[in-house]
């Protein structure tokens, strides 16, 4: 779910004024066709305006918010395009949150397809001979914001299967499918270990750069420690104390002078404590490969006589070769990742931002075979709602999550252009995509008992001043109508969520 640990500190009104002025300049910018080809695009023609309709019984409801009202956008509108339900300053940007995600998985289904996946392949740059490898192994990563410690140690038990049993070389990590700059990364939060799930962009993403420590009881009640991933070279001290509380938590540092890092999980724990697991970010998602990968080729039954180290400009890149040397651009072995359709069930029932992000790069034109950048995954994303029918002063996507402030939408045009993705090909992969009101993802434990529940597929979004909802909805009468409900407000947003609850459940009694 997003999140971050910034809000604007300027009054209500003069925030919203601000960013209502700065969304064509700030937001848009970066989205504005850089490239030729968008420059060639013709202008889209404007939406209708809008009619101001805000029912009495909703008008009431954000009143009771105590939050002003400017703070609102809401549009709710038949799929058929017949005139909008619920409209009240919806052609108004907002910062979107997490509903943002819904952009990335329209843009993502239509430019790479259902079936896309994203690949992580292994290249030799010596001879094999009777199993061992006269040189590197290569491990190129192309972008998997879902690859896991199980998937790594499967396919590495693969790769011995195929005949690589010994490493005489090094394990060399090749991450340069993404490009990214410094300034590609200040619109959204700094991970810390409290927040893994700010974890930025990697092309050779591990376990989503998330470690898991896993304790529990044997039967003298000692604590047992299980770390996923194997963390190579790592120094595990079990500081667990005899006691009757259930608690554990983990500590990652360096220790000046020693070359070894240590990992030291302390607390109180007894027999009847069971299994717990502890979740962190302890590490940089290159530290965490590193020792990681190193861990579990070691795991698989591989032997490696040098290093798991970082790609330098003197490594290796054999799938750039010449004609002649065209045998060696192929892979000796990849891994495949679950496709795009699972993928954004992933994305958007829990709201993970790692898959959003990867998701934007990976729109980049010919990527992985050329360098994602923000700017042409931005430029790309761009023509494409220009395509659709979308202003720039519209709609803008920084980095897809919904982490950025700098994702505003006009609650007018999100409905636009789910209306148009519920009318495409892949409209049903969108909808199955998304959490149920009232029965799973985020929305699991909202909208329960009333007549929304099981009949509204929305995408949630929540910062520290942002509260959304954004999707569809089904009326008592089986019509279907697209709904774009956001909530900017400096402080206390979160009294904005029952009031867009409300509208959800309004819309659902329709006939």
């Amino acid at each position: 779910m997003s999140d971050s640990a910034s809000t604007p500190h300027a009054s209500r009104r003069q925030w919203l004024t601000l960013a209502a002025a700065a969304s064509a300049s700030l937001v848009v910018a970066p989205l504005h066709a850089r490239s030729r080809k968008a420059a060639q695009v013709a202008a889209p023609p404007a939406l209708p305006e809008p009619v101001e309709s805000l029912p009495a019984s909703l008008h009431e409801r954000l009143l009771e918010t105590g939050l002003a009202l400017e703070g609102f956008g809401l549009h709710v509108q038949p799929l058929d395009g017949a005139p909008a339900l619920l409209s009240y300053q919806a052609t108004h940007p907002f910062v979107l949150a997490s509903t943002s995600k819904l952009i990335t998985s329209m843009a993502a289904l239509d430019l790479l397809g259902p079936g896309y996946r994203w690949r992580t392949r292994a290249y030799l740059s010596g001879p094999l001979t009777n199993g061992r490898l006269l040189g590197d192994l290569v491990i190129r990563g192309g972008g998997d914001a879902s690859l896991t410690s199980q998937d790594l140690l499967a396919w590495f038990q693969q790769l011995r299967e195929q005949g690589l049993h010994e490493v005489w070389g090094d394990i060399i990590l090749n991450r340069d499918a993404f490009s990214l700059r410094p300034q590609d990364l200040v619109s959204t939060p700094e991970p810390t270990p409290e927040r893994p799930h700010h974890v930025r962009p990697d092309a050779l993403a591990l376990d989503a750069g998330v470690v898991r420590v896993a304790v529990q009881s044997d039967s003298g009640g000692r604590a047992n420690i299980q770390v996923t991933p194997p963390l190579h070279d790592v120094q595990l001290i079990n500081a667990l104390g005899r006691g009757g509380a259930c608690v554990a938590n983990a500590v990652y540092r360096d220790v000046q002078g020693t070359p070894q890092p240590q990992l030291q999980i302390n607390g109180q724990w007894s027999a009847r404590c069971g299994a717990q697991q502890i979740k962190f970010a302890p590490v940089s998602m290159r530290d965490l490969g590193l020792r990681g990968i190193e861990g579990l080729w070691l795991q698989a039954g591989g032997v490696l006589r040098g290093r798991v180290v970082e790609h330098s400009p003197s490594s290796p890149v054999p799938w750039q070769s010449t004609d002649v040397q065209a045998v060696a651009a192929t892979p000796f072995s990849e891994h495949v990742s679950a496709p795009l359709s699972a993928q954004l069930i992933d994305m958007n029932k829990r709201s993970d931002n790692l898959i959003a992000r990867h998701l934007m790069l990976s729109l980049a034109p010919d990527f992985p075979n050329r360098a994602a950048t923000t700017d042409a995954a931005q430029a790309r994303v761009r023509e494409w709602l220009t395509r659709r029918g979308v202003r720039k002063e519209w709609v803008g996507l920084d980095t897809g999550s919904g982490l950025s402030r700098l994702e505003k939408a006009t609650p007018q045009a999100m409905v636009h252009l789910l209306a148009r993705a519920a009318r495409g090909p892949q409209g049903k992969l969108l909808l199955k995509s998304l959490p149920i009101a009232g029965v799973d993802g985020t929305l699991e434990g909202r909208l329960r008992g009333g007549v929304a529940e099981g009949q509204a597929w929305l995408k949630t979004g929540t910062l520290l001043d942002t509260r959304g909802l954004a999707g569809y909805v089904r009326t008592r009468s089986g019509r279907m109508l697209g709904v774009c409900l956001l909530a900017n407000h400096a402080e206390h947003v979160a009294a904005a969520t029952p009031a867009l609850d409300a509208c959800v459940e309004w819309a659902a009694r329709l006939a």
